[in-house]
């Protein structure tokens, strides 16, 4: 095998790695987080203005959707979310089944098998369609990190702190790999 197609192989598998750290993540926040954190009014905003963390973690996984339905049509996505009204065990619930077919799309995207299902990425109508591959990946991760940056914020404001396995646990790569049962710990 040429020296460049290793290279680009442990790529994605590293890409894939990333993703169900990413989802890994956004679990520790899920498993940490007060039950009456989800549905708190965001401190000084009214509800029109701001959302709720649940409404956020169910934005999150609505775009999921939105991602797979016109990038994937072939992998079967799970129901949506009612930001209004989702609580956190429903949102929890939610994103394993979105994560798992998120990483399947991602795992078809980034493969060189030139029959692969996967070959766009659209974000939305209001967007333009891009090719798929690491370009997708990042823009995914980012989209949940920002999302996971709000949902700490918030929950802090709200008097919710965290406790340091959750707040600080998604900086812990090693650790969330070595959980996730990878061979090797981030590269």
């Amino acid at each position: 095998m040429p020296r460049h197609a290793l290279a680009e192989s442990t790529i994605r598998e590293v890409l894939l790695e990333t993703y169900a750290a990413n989802d890994r993540m956004n679990q520790l926040l899920f498993e940490h987080l007060d039950a009456r954190a989800g549905r708190a009014k965001p401190p000084g905003l009214s509800r029109q203005e701001g959302r709720t963390i649940a409404a956020i973690l169910a934005h999150v996984h609505n775009n999921r959707l939105v991602w797979l339905k016109r990038s994937a049509p072939h992998l079967r996505c799970p129901a949506p979310l009612d930001p209004l009204r989702c609580t956190l065990i429903q949102a929890a619930s939610a994103h394993q089944k979105s994560a798992a077919r998120c990483f399947q799309m991602l795992k078809e995207a980034l493969s060189e098998n030139p029959d692969r299902r996967v070959t766009k990425f659209s974000r939305g109508s209001w967007a333009p369609v891009w090719p798929a591959g690491a370009t997708m990946f990042a823009y995914m991760f980012a989209h949940e990190a920002h999302h996971r940056g709000q949902v700490i914020a918030i929950a802090h404001q709200l008097g919710y702190r965290l406790p340091e396995k959750a707040a600080y646990g998604i900086w812990q790569w090693d650790r969330i790999w070595k959980e996730l049962g990878f061979a090797c710990g981030p590269r």
